[in-house]
């Protein structure tokens, strides 16, 4: 008799009972989101960079367990500079010492280029910005980057605020800011962020940022940075986009100001949705390399540029040596960058899997076959030396490589082109070898194994010395051989006949060896360019139980066959 079923709770609500978590429903709602259905940005591209702003300094610093000192900042310093950022956000002068005296010794002595802005943040607190100014003295075009939070739940618990009185400290500082630089001569920049913007109602945001713009009354000669922080991504990045073309469309004066984006990583769309805010018509991005900052850290420039990069963008940043970058970012962060991190983590242009390591194998002999500069060569998004990286570790050999990936790595470094078949047969010997070691074998130990089983056969019986051959006087067309070999290190004169010294060798051991072999492939090529080149050959055997490969290495193209078929008689004679 059929019992009746039960209504199943939902997967979420039964693994959430299961491991204790407390129902989502229950403890969590979601985030609100804006109405636009007129949207546009969704059937817009990225077409050119944006602005970039660096903020590993301040906002990447902050972050840190132990904050730079001033050999750490300045190293990053330099290797921004050097990477072309136009906007360098320097510190928060007014929140520490250390801040304070950096922000002078760029000023002072850091041979800043002319199209280099600094920047600093400030609170919206007077005392603060006294300070800020005391420390921007004598800088050339300086950003002061001002704000305060605006959200709804900051406004109620950590404010205690209703939005009036949170406008009135944006205003307040905005006047002080602008009567200050009015009085130190101008030539400052400004700059202000309505922080955890994310969470702010959009027509609160809106206002408190159109009674900014204002005060600082900016023109298109004279821009206002607007900066609409995701501080806290709350929600999926289309919606992050549909208030970012919200506020393009409804800020005052919008000619006039500069719409910067400044995403964090909290829910792991930080990319996505910086890049999205971009076709949603923002005009500049402030991040950090490789995505340091507080909790998940801040957007990733690195990967921003280099996004655009593979889209044939100019990304206006130089990141020609990654690997520089990399080292800077360790040592200044006192931070390590995660294996599979975008464009820079150590096995990012590595493959394992056998299926995709011959897709590389064959896009790469496509690619220098069709010799075009258009890069298209399967899973790898971008060529690797175009940010310094080698092919060196493309693939890398474990037990699920295969073939391709194996004849990839002893063409790329050691130049040898294997046959197909001796592909098979040699992917079949590591396999063997990588399944018993539980682990990755190197490019070195690879062809270590190759040379061994195939080259240099150090327990073999035979070897080959030399060999000579003449016409065969009774039969038109035939040559006989006499080859002088060693057996165990005795030396033996054997004798065949064929129709060249290959066919005659083969009939030489076979008669030899009492073993019937005769080879069916045959392919050689040169390990080096010019005179003094070695030569390889690679012969396929068939013998009564099965076929196998030979491999025979020479300065002679002729030794190196028969160096193979003995290579090919000794594995016969071992099995």
């Amino acid at each position: 008799m059929n019992q009746p079923v039960s209504t199943p709770k939902s997967v979420s609500q039964a693994v959430s009972a299961r491991k204790g978590m407390p129902i989502a429903g229950t403890k969590y709602a979601p985030f609100p989101a804006p109405q636009l259905d007129d949207r546009t940005w969704s059937s817009k591209r990225i077409e050119k960079a944006p602005i970039w702003c660096s903020v590993d300094l301040r906002d990447g610093n902050q972050a840190l367990i132990d904050p730079m000192g001033h050999d750490r900042k300045e190293r990053m310093f330099r290797l921004l500079i050097d990477m072309g950022f136009p906007e360098i956000e320097i510190g928060f002068p007014s929140a520490s010492q250390t801040d304070f005296d950096f922000c002078r010794w760029a000023i002072e002595q850091g041979d800043v280029p002319d199209d280099v802005d600094l920047q600093v943040l400030v609170q919206c607190r007077p005392e603060l910005i006294t300070r800020t100014f005391e420390a921007l003295e004598g800088a050339k075009t300086p950003i002061i980057h001002f704000y305060n939070s605006t959200s709804e739940l900051q406004r109620r618990v950590v404010f205690a605020k209703d939005v009036g009185g949170i406008k009135q400290i944006a205003t307040d500082a905005a006047k002080m800011i602008m009567d200050m630089a009015a009085k130190a001569g101008g030539g400052y920049r400004f700059q202000y962020s309505p922080e955890s913007f994310t969470g702010t109602e959009l027509d609160v945001a809106l206002e408190i940022c159109n009674a900014v713009i204002e005060i600082v009354k900016p023109t298109p000669d004279n821009k206002l940075i607007v900066n609409l922080p995701s501080t806290v991504e709350m929600n999926t990045p289309n919606v992050y986009a549909d208030q970012i073309e919200w506020m393009c469309r409804n800020l005052d004066n919008r000619e006039s100001l500069i719409i910067s984006l400044h995403p964090h990583n909290d829910r792991g769309t930080g990319i996505a949705a910086t890049e999205l805010g971009l076709m949603a018509g923002a005009d500049r991005v402030e991040g950090t390399l490789f995505g340091n900052g507080e909790r998940t850290g801040n957007v990733d420039v690195v990967t921003l540029a280099l996004n655009m990069y593979t889209q044939g963008i100019d990304p206006g940043l130089d990141c020609t040596d990654i690997n520089r970058m990399k080292e800077v970012y360790e040592y200044s962060n006192q931070l390590k960058i995660a294996e599979r991190h975008p464009y820079v983590g150590e096995l990012v242009y590595t493959a394992f899997s056998g299926s995709h390591q011959d897709a590389i194998n064959k896009g790469m002999k496509a690619r220098r076959s069709a010799n075009s500069p258009v890069w298209e060569v399967p899973y790898l998004p971008i060529d690797p030396q175009d940010v310094g990286r080698s092919y060196e570790a493309i693939i890398r050999i474990n037990s699920q490589s295969g073939k391709g990936g194996i004849a990839y790595i002893l063409q790329a470094d050691y130049g040898l082109n294997l046959p197909r078949n001796l592909q098979v047969e040699f992917r079949e010997i590591i396999q063997h070898i990588t399944d018993e070691e539980g682990k990755e074998l190197p490019s070195k130990r690879i062809y270590e194994e190759f040379q061994k089983l195939y080259v240099t056969q150090p327990d073999a019986r035979i070897k080959f010395v030399d060999h000579h051959t003449y016409p065969d006087p009774e039969q038109k067309g035939r040559r006989i051989l006499t080859a002088e070999i060693t057996d165990n290190g005795v030396t033996k004169t054997i004798e065949g006949k064929g129709t060249g010294p290959i066919d005659g060798f083969v009939d030489a051991l076979s008669k030899y060896l009492g073993v019937k072999m005769s080879v069916v492939d045959y392919s050689e090529h040169s390990l080096q360019q010019g005179s003094d080149a070695s030569a390889i050959s690679y012969v396929e055997m068939v013998y009564p139980g099965g076929k196998l490969f030979g491999v025979g290495i020479n300065d002679n193209i002729v030794s190196a066959s028969l160096e193979a078929v003995v290579s090919a008689a000794n594995r016969v004679i071992a099995k």
